[in-house]
């Protein structure tokens, strides 16, 4: 049994994952294989690219339905970036397109209004905002243990994800402003972990989230 599978579905910046994860005292094996992702001990779906080519992608190497099984058997999970919003119901992204289902809610491109534009991508730093009223309990949770409120932390992305709060109560544990704009940009739904921010980009800090997720089912 592999520990840890980054999952690659030709969409991904692994390498960068993959040296965060050893950093983080882990032994992670980078596949696109069915049968290593559903005997793996947890699952890392990175990506960066467009949504609708990810879920063609994830559906050519038959991979979506491991995907959920192995969610829904309780294996730890942490979604990045595109591997964040294909956790979505759906997405606007170059026309319609189905997310995997998991979370219910729809991923967005950032607009501006009348005239007002907005530049997109977000390419840089930005803060991380706690909500308020749950910054104590966020901050003595894994993977956010000690990783304090207004933190900067490294973003590339078009598209937002809002979740329907109304199904998905208690799911946002991360908010960002960008032009104006305040969005979720991280999230935790049971042994799912997902963040629209990259934290093997981030810096100690972010090496500090996988540590942290890490020791939630031991280090290898």
């Amino acid at each position: 049994m592999s520990r840890v599978v980054i999952i690659d579905y030709k969409l991904s910046n692994l390498f960068s994952v993959l040296h965060a994860c050893e950093a983080a005292g882990l032994k992670p094996v980078i596949s696109s294989k069915k049968d290593q992702i559903e005997k793996a001990r947890a699952l890392i779906l990175p990506g960066v690219g467009a949504f609708g080519d990810a879920m063609k992608n994830l559906g050519k190497l038959n991979l979506i339905g491991a995907i959920k099984r192995s969610i829904e058997r309780g294996k730890p999970f942490l979604g990045i970036c595109l591997g964040f919003q294909l956790l979505f119901s759906k997405s606007e992204e170059f026309g319609p397109h189905k997310g995997l289902n998991l979370i219910s809610g729809r991923v967005l491109k950032f607009k501006g209004s009348g005239r007002r534009k907005i530049k997109v991508p977000q390419i840089g730093w930005n803060k991380i905002l706690y909500p308020q009223g749950k910054k104590k309990e966020i901050l003595k949770n894994a993977p956010l243990k000690n990783i304090k409120n207004r933190t900067y932390m490294y973003f590339v992305h078009s598209f937002y994800a809002r979740p329907d709060l109304r199904k998905e109560k208690n799911l946002v544990i991360i908010k960002t402003n960008y032009e104006r704009i305040e969005y979720c940009s991280a999230i935790i739904k049971n042994n799912i972990f997902a963040t629209q921010f990259h934290p093997e980009k981030s810096g100690e800090q972010g090496i500090r989230i996988y540590k942290n997720w890490a020791k939630s089912f031991g280090p290898g």
